[in-house]
């Protein structure tokens, strides 16, 4: 048993009138002592359900990204700065994701992507990225990190699949499963950026004290560029039945508070042409044949999902010039095959560094 563990535990767990929050250095520690598993079971259990009941701070969420930080994967530098998209580990179950496609529109634009996840998890049990890049004949479960580094060199598009790449914190997930509640973890996940450069974070949140949470574990870590988008089932999918609310930060502008100020952006989808109305999720398989159609340019309720997100984050990310331009410019890309021939690129690309490829007699 860590005794050290234990006063840690001791603070987060001790009720309203006399616990306590951990600082930077101990929200730091602690998740380090976790990941090690310098902590017993009985130890890291008992914390990830009282920090789940205490509920963390911005402070805390700092600490938890400097030890993944400190023992977690990074890829590595590139010439261009990546966009970190965030969304929860435990998938989707309710409305279907476009993550993966606002994610190949925007390599194929010249913007580099970094995702990151895992399998099919607790609490929700839905869909993961990493099974709908499958879908699509993307397979990243067998690469090691250097293979990823070598695809993400040159698709611009990288993933860190933390089976493979971070086994300790793959291993916290069978806490979520016996506690059966997401533990402060999920929400720095959400925050998480798994690469040693300047990158664009943007991450999905449902609870506006999420939000504020955000906000002032980036600005403790010095994290000046970041968007946050009250997105479906807490992704950085923008809805289409309902205001889109979003938070962009500047790293050019200068502040003296904690909290970095945020612009405030608030997207009407039927201001730009479309109806309110999300696509539910039927199945991964529906799900496949549903972006499959969208990669052929062929009209669908996905379609206009895809479109909807796709000119918001084509425009966030500098490619155009506004949300309408950046529409057309997804319509476009989508049309003329050249999303689908970005695919089929990365498809190639993994394939061919892959250890688990079945090498052909010469």
């Amino acid at each position: 048993m860590s005794n050290a563990f234990r006063d840690l535990l001791r603070k987060v767990g001790s009720g309203v009138h006399t616990g306590e929050d951990l600082n930077r250095a101990e929200a730091a520690a602690a998740t380090e002592m976790m990941l090690l598993e310098v902590a017993t079971p009985a130890q890291i259990g008992a914390f990830l359900i009282a920090h789940r009941i205490k509920r963390p701070t911005g402070e805390e969420l700092a600490g938890m990204l400097d030890a993944y930080e400190q023992l977690g994967p990074k890829l590595q530098s590139i010439d261009s700065s990546p966009v970190i998209l965030g969304v929860p580990y435990d998938g989707r179950s309710r409305t279907a994701p476009v993550n993966v496609l606002t994610a190949l529109l925007l390599i194929t634009s010249g913007q580099p992507v970094v995702m990151h996840g895992s399998d099919c998890m607790p609490t929700k049990y839905g869909v993961p990225l990493i099974d709908i890049w499958q879908g699509l004949g993307v397979d990243w479960t067998g690469l090691s990190l250097a293979q990823t580094q070598q695809v993400f060199e040159t698709t611009k598009l990288g993933f860190i699949y933390l089976p493979q790449h971070f086994p300790q914190a793959q291993k916290l997930f069978e806490y979520r499963d016996q506690i059966g509640k997401r533990p402060p973890f999920a929400t720095m996940e959400l925050i998480w950026c798994p690469y040693a450069g300047d990158a664009h974070i943007i991450s999905g949140f449902v609870h506006p004290p999420t939000e504020i949470m955000f906000q002032v574990a980036f600005a403790i870590r010095g994290n000046k560029n970041f968007t946050t988008v009250k997105g479906l089932e807490g992704s950085c999918d923008l809805p289409r039945d309902r205001t889109a609310i979003i938070g962009m930060s500047s790293p050019n502008t200068p502040h003296e508070t904690q909290i970095a100020p945020l612009e405030r952006l608030q997207l009407v989808p039927r201001d730009y042409g479309f109806t309110s109305k999300n696509v539910p999720f039927n199945s991964t398989e529906q799900l496949i044949a549903d972006m499959q159609s969208v990669l052929q340019g062929l009209p669908s309720e996905l379609m206009q999902t895809a479109l909807w997100n796709g000119g918001f984050y084509l425009w966030r990310s500098g490619i155009c010039a506004d949300m309408r331009s950046g529409i057309a410019k997804a319509e476009e890309l989508f049309s003329s095959g050249e999303v689908a021939q970005k695919l089929q690129e990365i498809a190639q690309v993994v394939s061919s560094v892959s250890p688990q490829k079945t090498m052909l007699p010469v």
